[in-house]
């Protein structure tokens, strides 16, 4: 990784070495759902990122905002059902802070994560306390604005934080959305499976900077 950022192509490799760390993810996604849901987001979100390191490989790319945008649209129509349309939503929304853009850099992210927040949120309607991927994605979103100063793997570390913490308040947490609402007290002690995939694939991609190829 550059101390500028990532260039196009190298937001390309980055996002091909994310797709088989989400796909191994399938088996800890699945026992979250089946804890409070169905049982099938850890499938879907596998089927997902399997489709989007197809597209990839298959595509070039020249600005950053058709990158993510082309992953979001994927996602939307491998994934299927609500967790398409929220993951899906969550990288059509981030790709359009990018638009023009040929480096990603912490700002980036900010920009990034702040607008997939607001398109996840006009999707779904959810806010922080309804135990969906908002209560990881806005703190988030939030700690990467107050820290867009710093180099990207440092903001990273910083973000992953976040909503490390977001996804450990949605245990105390009552769905007010989605397939766990039903249970009522029945989902308290468990993450929400949606901002867990989403803290994990924020983990992952930390992590990941460190491979990335000049």
């Amino acid at each position: 990784m550059t101390s500028v950022g990532l260039s196009v192509p190298q937001v390309k490799q980055w996002f091909l070495l994310l797709c088989p760390a989400m796909i191994g993810e399938q088996e800890t996604l699945t026992r979250a759902d089946q804890a409070i849901g169905d049982g099938d987001h850890g499938i879907g979100i596998a089927r997902g990122f399997g489709a989007v390191e197809s597209k990839l490989r298959e595509s070039d790319f020249t600005a950053l905002d058709v990158l993510v945008d082309t992953v979001g649209k994927t996602l939307l129509m491998s994934i299927g059902g609500a967790s398409g349309a929220i993951f899906g939503s969550l990288f059509m929304g981030s790709s359009k802070a990018l638009k023009d853009r040929t480096v990603f850099d912490a700002t980036g992210l900010a920009d990034m994560l702040e607008s997939g927040l607001r398109a996840v949120q006009e999707r779904g309607k959810a806010a922080v306390g309804d135990k969906t991927i908002v209560d990881a994605l806005k703190p988030a979103a939030d700690r990467a604005r107050e820290i867009q100063a710093q180099p990207l793997d440092v903001a990273f570390a910083e973000v992953v934080d976040a909503a490390s913490r977001g996804l450990e308040s949605t245990r105390n947490l009552q769905a007010r959305f989605g397939k766990a609402r039903p249970l009522g007290e029945r989902a308290l002690g468990h993450v929400d499976p949606g901002a867990l995939s989403f803290t994990l694939m924020l983990q992952h991609l930390s992590r990941l900077l460190g491979r990335v190829e000049a």
